[in-house]
């Protein structure tokens, strides 16, 4: 759900805004208090580092790490069943670009509270660092309008996928963007994947297969009650454009994460900022009389809020999760949400979970849990070199 990461998405909540995984293993992408605050690196020697993992703080982490992990199960799962649930109702409905734009705003926002938190609460000195970094530099500013673009594209089209899957069915379609993003980052960064992870990623789309391609006879599908006209193949074709777009944009952030000394939080706030603006200029082409008519914020309800919340926050609980667990944790805790959703959306949408569901679901979960565990340690040669004439010479 991509505020940068993870990324990896969040799984589900379209832009990770800080975290970016590549191949299974966490990306050196979390902010660093040296980027944050603007400061020059300290250099610690080995001593200091012993006496501050001494400290009594270590209790704190450990329990950061599973109130993080706690939270990012909730926030996958909420987030996709308050959407579906908003998109499922009779009569009149939101915009959802309308949402998509407000999102972007708040993700921007959100970040320059961040940054206004790092620097202590000075506006001064915070507003010409973003003058400097964003208007001084338009050239490394536009860098971003690429992800941006992308990412707003898929925030739309992830609208219209759970519009027309079930929540279940979404939620664990969409894990198809480990797949895209595994791909793009051998392809961009030129990362290499174990065997273990390969197998991962070919369960992982066996499993969306599986899923998607349901029997014939419409009383052994897996469904839910609706509310709404539906078209599922539209909804996959959306899923499957809106994973793509998220792997491609999430390396295509990595690789401008990596190629400049640009703070993470002002490079969101970039994306922020095009987001809003790509995000204005669609819902104008879109629903633009609707609009005149009805107002931008037709139809919103608590609801609605809570998704535009969810989705604007979510990465920054993948942030936390990756900086305080890891990312086989992380991978753990998207595995859980899906079954959390698929339960709930058996109570709340009463889905009809059949056996085809379960196995699909299954090969996606385990294939989540294998490409998130770390590559094998390489073998360390061998210090004794083999004499001259055991080579031939």
């Amino acid at each position: 759900m991509n505020m940068a990461a993870s990324r990896e998405s969040s799984t589900s909540s379209g832009r990770e805004t800080v975290v970016n995984i590549g191949n299974g293993n966490v990306s050196p992408t979390v902010p660093s208090k040296t980027d944050l605050a603007g400061e020059l690196p300290v250099h610690h020697t080995h001593e200091q580092v012993q006496d501050k993992t001494a400290k009594p703080g270590a209790a704190t982490q450990v329990n950061l790490k599973y109130v993080s992990l706690v939270l990012l199960v909730l926030q996958n799962a909420a987030l996709i069943l308050t959407m579906r649930y908003t998109r499922n109702q009779p009569g009149d409905m939101y915009f959802s670009t309308s949402a998509v734009c407000v999102t972007e705003v708040l993700k921007m926002t959100t970040c320059v509270f961040i940054l206004l938190y790092q620097h202590k609460g000075n506006a001064v000195e915070l507003s010409k660092i973003l003058w400097s970094t964003i208007v001084l530099q338009p050239l490394d500013t536009l860098k971003v309008s690429v992800p941006a673009f992308i990412y707003t594209m898929q925030n739309n089209l992830m609208f219209i996928g759970v519009s027309n899957l079930s929540a279940a069915t979404f939620q664990v379609s969409y894990q198809l963007k480990i797949l895209t993003t595994a791909l793009f980052s051998v392809v961009m960064l030129r990362k290499s994947l174990s065997a273990i992870q390969w197998v991962a990623l070919v369960l992982l789309f066996a499993g969306v297969a599986i899923v998607q391609v349901q029997p014939t006879d419409p009383s052994k599908r897996a469904a839910e009650v609706t509310h709404t006209q539906q078209n599922p193949l539209h909804g996959l074709l959306a899923v499957v454009v809106a994973c793509c777009f998220s792997g491609f944009a999430g390396v295509y952030f990595e690789k401008i994460l990596k190629g400049s000394k640009t703070s993470l939080w002002i490079r969101n706030i970039q994306l922020g900022l095009f987001g809003a603006i790509i995000g204005l200029v669609g819902m104008i082409l879109k629903d633009g009389a609707a609009i005149m008519e009805k107002g931008m914020f037709f139809g919103y309800t608590n609801y609605v809020w809570s998704v535009i919340f969810l989705q604007a926050f979510g990465g920054l609980t993948v942030a936390v999760v990756v900086k305080y667990a890891d990312n086989i944790l992380k991978g753990f805790a998207t595995s859980v949400s899906i079954i959390v959703s698929t339960v709930a959306a058996v109570y709340l949408f009463h889905f009809q979970v059949n056996v085809q569901f379960c196995i699909g679901a299954g090969l996606v979960i385990g294939a989540i849990f294998f490409y998130g565990r770390p590559k094998p340690p390489e073998k360390a040669p061998t210090q004794e070199q083999p004499p001259n004439d055991a080579l031939g010479k």
